[in-house]
């Protein structure tokens, strides 16, 4: 199932959210604010100025009775971002890859940072659950899942910029 949100960071540039996106203490906040645990994070600089951010977590399931029974109430969640230095305009992408461990759900996708007058992050990605005949009703609601928790870590980052104290 196809995933494609896109978020606007008002009044400010592309390398200010891409240092909110490559903190720890910021990614490990946003994590825990939507109710991840056990959080732990890597960040590893590449030579292009970019960042490999691994975010891996448990995470109560949001989901509708009929697949808790497959996957139980918590999950443990794999995130990996391969980000990009800063392109000739300033913009910056990540190809990223998300993981059920232990389930066969993820998602394989892109985001992009984009200097377009305010800032507008695009995730698109590629929502799968290899379960044969339910596996199609499993995706959309893995795909709001992911969603919100995009639209907290953009509601989060725009609050952390427009007041960083």
């Amino acid at each position: 199932m196809l995933l494609k949100e896109s978020f606007t960071y008002p009044n400010t540039d592309v390398e200010a959210v891409y240092s909110l996106i490559a903190n720890p203490v910021f990614r490990e906040e946003a994590a825990a604010e939507t109710g991840g645990t056990d959080i732990e994070i890597t960040l590893e600089e590449t030579d292009d100025g970019g960042h490999v951010i691994t975010i891996v977590r448990d995470q109560q399931a949001e989901m509708p009775d009929f697949i808790k029974k497959f996957i139980g109430d918590t999950v443990k969640i794999k995130q990996t971002e391969q980000w990009t230095g800063p392109d000739g305009d300033g913009n910056r992408s990540a190809d990223v890859k998300m993981s059920v461990i232990g389930q066969p759900a993820g998602m394989l996708g892109t985001v992009n940072l984009l200097a377009e007058g305010d800032v507008s992050f695009v995730v698109e990605g590629d929502v799968t659950v290899n379960v044969p005949f339910i596996g199609r009703k499993i995706e959309p609601e893995i795909a709001k899942v992911i969603s919100a928790s995009i639209r907290n870590d953009v509601e989060l980052g725009n609050k952390r910029l427009s007041d960083p104290s």
